[in-house]
């Protein structure tokens, strides 16, 4: 199992029903399967040929009636609504269409790959809470880092801006470290474009760029 996919898997609570939305392998319901974790999993994706992958792993799980894949678009041929939702390894952009034609999920962990910062807009806009909001890395070949935003669909809660593009738990001291290595490599990319671009838009882009950056790290160091 993948350093990503194990990482989730070590965050996912025990619920009712459980989707995983987009599931790939099935790892992650077999996971909450085979450790009592959920009383149902359903599985699904747009294509039938890439729901089978997750079939041939879960099987066992699918002949028992335990487990049930579905060939749908994101939550659109679910149950309404499932106790837990699970979306990994999709933009957030795509994340959010999907929730804008079905449901916030009354809970969710999302994992999106890009475009996190438009995700947190949505769920607080649409009066969700987020409680767990934090950047995570994994070795391969280079360190790769990815977002985590979970929560609630109740209750509704309050970001500011800075925490909407870099998420709050990194900012405030609960897990600042894999973001700090993240927003340091960001900011000498930024640097270093800054040095080939004299003037202009773009330049200005980078240069904003350059002093969000700065101010995140320094509000995650400050909170160490």
């Amino acid at each position: 199992m993948r350093e990503r996919i194990a990482h989730i898997c070590s965050l996912l609570p025990k619920t009712g029903v459980f989707a995983d939305v987009g599931c790939d392998h099935g790892y992650m319901a077999a996971y909450m399967l085979e450790n009592g974790l959920c009383e149902r999993a359903y599985i699904s994706d747009i294509s039938a040929e890439s729901l089978r992958k997750a079939e041939t792993l879960l099987k066992a799980y699918i002949e028992e009636g335990r487990c049930v894949p579905v060939v749908c678009d994101g939550l659109d041929g679910l149950p309404r609504p499932c106790d837990f939702v699970l979306i990994a390894g999709m933009g957030g952009e795509e994340i959010v269409k999907i929730l804008e034609r079905a449901y916030i999920p009354p809970r969710f962990l999302f994992q999106p790959m890009k475009n996190a910062e438009k995700l947190r807009r949505f769920l607080v806009l649409a009066g969700a809470r987020i409680e767990r909001d934090f950047t995570f890395s994994e070795r391969d070949r280079r360190r790769k880092y990815y977002d985590i935003i979970s929560g609630t669909a109740a209750v509704g809660d309050v970001y500011t801006e800075r925490e909407f593009r870099f998420g709050r738990d990194n900012l405030n001291g609960n897990s600042p470290y894999p973001f700090l290595f993240y927003a340091k490599e960001e900011l000498e990319k930024t640097e270093a474009r800054l040095a080939l671009v004299r003037e202009g838009k773009a330049r200005a882009a980078l240069m904003q760029r350059k002093r969000e950056l700065e101010e995140a790290i320094d509000e995650a160091q400050r909170n160490l």
